[in-house]
């Protein structure tokens, strides 16, 4: 999306206000009828029986005397990142609808308020004007070029937001698009390709690699398809004076039809989205190389897809992992902490100071906290409350679980190693991080998080499409509080 922004400082007193057809303003609690367009305000707030305090809860828009339209929305001091968020989603969304060509946002308040407030408009709304897949024979997409901001001029041109948008845009465009248009090698070719736009380093371990490697969990996923065109890619960005080391994991599951224990229609349905985690850690990837962080990032993309055939692995089966771990297969609707099993090992070898691992993994996870939180658990109980600051502040709301050691009795096994899950269900996402953790190496310091909430009907937070990008808001968050330590 190329979009020009401009800066105004004045309100009221700036004429060229008047010729904008899509009008943002962002007030505060005080009550703010000094501005243009308030006796129009005054009078709709009147006719439906409303307050100017009710603005804090539900927005209101206005047919504009040059035939345009404005929406008012108020931000109370007391809403945290992710309700002003949603309340601002909410107010640009009427405008949005309309796919105008250009925007304006006006901010009011004293000037910490006008600055938080504009930063915090802007992406809501660069965020939700990007495009995205549409395969309809009449895609009516109009893109939007120009944002004016009124009153308030930043010292920037918004770069850090911008890359914030790219990531999460990112990640979405490649989550929704169809599994017949992004199988494992069509989704290792757009990988390819951007890791030569942006600099990165990139390698492949395809199925014969890891195979000769010895990645067994991995390789029980992938050999299931046909072709045999999984692999775990490997991206790297190393900027001048990085300060810290971190690995990004994520899953890649293309499609999932929970293999032999085939998954129903109803749970089949939007398995092409399995590969969100994946999308994440690249989207998070983009936009740390688009802030130009100092810090040193591996990627690590476990591609593959969860088929049915007469090769692919059954219950029962027992595997040897990339560290020597013996695993006894108990459902083959687990596949996901298989591949990432193999690939957290990997990424642990080449030691850097923390391992953060994204992927849609239990549905237990989802049971927990429904579709609009995600969950982290981590070998270090100060990461996992690092994760939960990072993402209030990034306005993607994540919660902790624990990570005691007893819960890991539930995966003995009397033939191998660890059994790979239960059938009981129960703590499911825990058993599946005690599982994971297994697979580290050195003695890494690791975060996992289970996106529960990558996919949420109607929009959740910033973001208004159902496929809402979660996970690249607070992994970004995460690296700079990382940085900080």
């Amino acid at each position: 999306m190329s979009l020009k922004l401009s800066q105004f400082t004045a309100i009221g007193s700036d004429k060229s206000l008047s010729s904008e057809n899509h009008i943002l303003f962002v007030l505060t609690e005080k009550e703010e009828f000094d501005i243009p367009f308030a006796e129009s305000l005054r009078t709709k707030l009147k006719r439906t029986n409303s307050e100017y305090k009710d603005l804090a809860k539900s927005p209101v828009s206005l047919d504009l005397p040059n035939g345009g339209i404005a929406s008012f929305v108020v931000l109370a001091e007391k809403l945290n990142m992710f309700q002003r968020h949603v309340l601002l989603r909410k107010a640009a969304k009427l405008l949005l609808d309309e796919q105008p060509e250009s925007l304006a946002i006006c901010v009011l308040g004293d000037e910490a308020s006008r600055e938080a407030h504009a930063c915090a408009a802007y992406y809501v709304t660069t965020v939700n004007a990007a495009e995205l897949p549409s395969r309809k024979k009449e895609n009516k997409f109009k893109p939007l070029k120009n944002i004016n901001i009124y009153g308030y001029e930043a010292s920037h041109d918004y770069a850090y937001v911008n890359a914030r948008v790219a990531g999460n845009t990112l990640c979405r465009q490649l989550t929704i698009t169809p599994p017949n248009e992004l199988t494992p090698s069509v989704y290792r070719e757009k990988v390819a390709a951007l890791a030569k736009t942006q600099g990165w380093k990139h390698e492949e371990f395809d199925m014969p690699a890891l195979k000769k490697m010895g990645a067994g969990a991995f390789y029980a996923v992938g050999q299931g398809s046909d072709p045999l065109d999984a692999a775990i890619v490997h991206l790297t960005y190393t900027p001048k004076e990085a300060k810290k080391h971190i690995a990004l994991v994520g899953k890649g599951i293309c499609f999932d039809t929970g293999g032999h224990n085939i998954k129903p229609a109803k749970y089949m349905q939007g398995m092409h989205e399995d590969m969100n985690g994946s999308a994440v850690t690249l989207g998070i990837l983009l936009a740390a190389t688009q802030q130009q962080l100092p810090i040193k990032i591996d990627c690590w993309l476990a591609i593959a897809q969860n088929h049915i055939g007469p090769l692919a692995y059954k219950q029962n089966d027992v595997v040897t992992a990339l560290n020597g771990m013996t695993i006894e297969i108990v459902h083959t609707d687990a596949e996901g902490r298989m591949v990432l099993a193999d690939t957290l090992t990997l990424a642990s070898r080449e030691k850097p100071d923390v391992i953060i691992d994204f992927a849609t993994l239990t549905g237990s996870m989802m049971a927990a906290l429904g579709d609009r939180m995600s969950g982290v658990i981590s070998n270090r109980p100060e990461l996992a409350c690092k994760a939960v600051g990072a993402g209030d502040e990034a306005g993607e709301r994540i919660v902790a679980f624990p990570y005691d050691d007893d819960y890991e009795s539930a995966l003995d096994s009397d033939i191998a190693d660890i059994k790979q899950c239960t059938l009981e269900g129960g703590a499911d996402h825990i058993h599946a991080a005690r599982f994971l953790g297994r697979f580290i190496e050195n003695d890494v310091a690791w975060l996992h998080t289970d996106l529960s909430s990558a996919n949420c009907k109607g929009g959740l937070g910033a973001i208004q499409s159902d496929t809402n990008g979660f996970g690249v808001g607070f992994g970004i968050q995460m690296l700079k509080k990382l940085i900080e330590i």
